[in-house]
């Protein structure tokens, strides 16, 4: 036991994450508590049983290198499973607890389960030589398990009315079988509102859970979507796409509800997301007109504040939908942004939002062949919602460089003082086109802005890298070096004195001296230093 105590008691998430991905990982520690019967064999291979849809028999060989081995009886076969993680994480806390791993006995049910009748010569389970993974059989795909011989023998000497027998009393002894078997008949048959009405309730059941995970001790509770997951897939298999947007509608509602109540590490999300991966594949397939298969989307993706429908923009960017279909959306989105109220001042809630929906209206003029329509909407918009960066954007890209040196200076005078950050950038952009112009003397002056509002190594090599260029960096060094001893700017007008002597030419957008605050202290010997270092 001592190789694999050490694996153990060395392993991270890191590791983990490394081997099996982070979805699959954060899945695993959900199903810690569905381990049971946690064994090793004489190899020292790890082995249990994990509750999941069903119950799976699980096989993990550990490897100090960290590229383990595995193999489980559940359906996942894109690597490794998070059966497989629980089983490694489970040991590794029985280790951590000094608890003793026992070794499986060869007349166990796991053991046969997992081993058979070891008709081989070595009795060993056979491993992919260049994943690692196990494979207990090299018969097609997965349908073929070790120690189901021993069943299909068994079932195959009995009679139709003792198999009917023998599946009553199994779906009576287990309601899950029971539930399983009603679920693929109404599958079948395509009566499947039962099964529909079952899922509502499923749904409504799980999204009230409290979702809560502690990696501390590796405890928590967290919501069980796999079956979700797989009736959703079923649903869609067998094209009853537009039922399954219904549920996948309520379960993105109510599970938006539930994720922004949970502390679970993303658990609860990642279970979410999975499971509305498959409703959006249901969208395009669905009786929905075209155009209102794109609204349903964009309306969810507008409201989707935890990324839950992170493939929703693959499903927007399908060619399948044409300009006319995009005409209809934008005629939508326009309606709605102006019933929309226009949001209060300072707040970046209502803001973003309104900005959000002006960009997916943006979109949708461009897809559906009206890009003329997108400059007059953001120029009535930029004062609305500040999104004045794309505004300029898309004046540049038509080539109107004047319209856009207007709005910087515009948008910088209306947010210098409650938003900085946009006006940083649209400052940004005006020394960006001063460049393009060949205004070298005007992108010197910017970088000065730069050191005076910020100033560092950083910036010091900046505003050097600008004057040098125009041969004047000597004299800005002598003032950027006073400035930083004194805190006296030498750069703005109202410095009579100083503005006289400075070299460089006043910028289109200035920021204002920063009022005192007893916080920043000259000289400023921190960047002094540096610089003297330099």
């Amino acid at each position: 036991m001592e190789t694999i105590n050490t694996i153990l008691g060395q392993l991270t998430y890191d590791d983990l994450d490394q081997w099996a991905g982070e979805k699959i990982l954060a899945r695993g520690k959900s199903y810690i508590k569905q381990v049971e019967g946690l064994h090793r064999t004489p190899e020292d291979d790890l082995v249990a049983w994990v509750s999941g849809t069903e119950e799976y028999a699980t096989l993990v060989r550990l490897d100090q290198a960290g590229q383990h081995g595995w193999f489980c009886t559940c359906p996942y076969d894109d690597g490794p499973c998070k059966h497989a993680v629980a089983v490694i994480l489970a040991a590794a806390r029985q280790v951590k607890q000094n608890r003793e791993i026992p070794v499986l006995a060869e007349d166990d049910d796991l053991h046969l389960m997992l081993f058979g009748e070891q008709d081989d010569e070595d009795g060993e389970v056979d491993w992919e030589d260049e994943e690692t993974e196990i494979e207990p059989d090299p018969g097609p795909g997965k349908a073929k398990k070790a120690g189901t011989s021993k069943i299909r023998k068994l079932l195959a000497g009995k009679s139709r009315e003792e198999l009917l027998d023998l599946m009553v009393a199994l779906a009576k002894a287990h309601p899950e079988i029971e539930r399983r078997l009603l679920e693929a008949e109404q599958l079948r048959s395509g009566q499947i509102d039962p099964l529909v009405r079952s899922l509502r309730k499923e749904i409504k059941k799980l999204t009230e859970e409290q979702a809560w995970y502690s990696h501390w001790n590796n405890e928590g509770s967290v919501p069980d979507y796999s079956h979700v997951l797989q009736q959703f897939k079923a649903l869609l298999d067998k094209g009853h796409v537009d039922e399954l947007l219904e549920l996948g509608d309520e379960l993105w509602r109510l599970g938006t509800g539930q994720v922004e109540q949970s502390d679970d590490e993303g658990l609860t999300m990642g279970a979410l997301s999975e499971c509305l991966e498959i409703v959006l594949q249901a969208v395009p397939k669905s009786s929905l007109t075209r155009s209102g298969q794109l609204l349903w989307v964009i309306e969810r993706l507008l409201a989707d504040e935890f990324s839950l429908l992170e493939s929703g923009d693959e499903v927007l960017r399908s060619p399948m939908y044409g300009q006319a279909d995009w005409r209809e959306v934008a005629a939508a989105l326009d309606l709605r942004l102006g019933l929309m109220e226009k949001p209060r001042a300072a707040n970046y809630s209502d803001t973003h939002k309104r900005t959000e929906l002006i960009n997916r209206l943006v979109e949708a003029y461009r897809l559906g062949g009206e890009p003329e329509k997108i400059l007059p909407l953001l120029e009535k918009e930029a004062d609305v919602c500040r999104n004045y960066g794309h505004l300029v954007a898309q004046l540049l890209a038509a080539g109107n460089k004047e319209q856009a040196r207007q709005w910087c200076i515009r948008g910088f005078g209306c947010t210098r003082n409650e938003s900085p950050g946009i006006a940083s950038q649209l400052q940004k952009q005006l020394r960006e086109m001063a460049a393009t112009d060949k205004r070298d003397d005007l992108v010197a002056a910017y970088r000065a802005q730069d050191f005076f509002c910020h100033a560092s190594l950083e910036t010091y090599r900046e505003l050097r890298k600008a004057a040098e260029k125009i041969g004047i960096w000597p004299k800005v060094r002598e003032l950027a070096i006073n400035y930083l001893e004194t805190g006296q700017r030498p750069d703005l007008p109202q410095k009579k004195g100083a503005a006289a002597a400075w070299p460089l030419p006043e910028p289109e957008v200035v920021f204002p001296q920063e009022k005192d605050s007893g916080l920043k202290r000259y000289p400023d010997r921190q960047t002094l230093i540096d610089i003297a270092i330099s």
